[in-house]
């Protein structure tokens, strides 16, 4: 069941749910700290326990390919 916007997950605020796949769900957010809006993606809980799909996300969202900033990843706490 996608977040409602208005829900904060730490610094981060929902303003949409912009799609689901098998991968997860991304949001539309709000990043307080930084005061810009970002993409979320929250992993399944059984995604986010597996060291090696987590290992294979922050390659694929690594820098290196086309100068995008670190990614903050974090398990979903729930």
């Amino acid at each position: 069941m996608p977040l409602a916007p208005g829900t904060w997950l730490n610094q981060y605020e929902v303003l949409s749910h912009i799609g689901s796949g098998g991968m997860g769900d991304v949001y539309h957010a709000r990043d307080s700290k930084l005061e810009r809006e970002v993409a979320l993606k929250l992993l399944p809980e059984h995604f986010a326990r597996d060291p090696e799909r987590i290992i294979r996300l922050r390659q694929a969202l690594s820098p290196e390919p086309n100068g995008l900033l670190h990614p903050v990843l974090e398990p979903e706490s729930g």
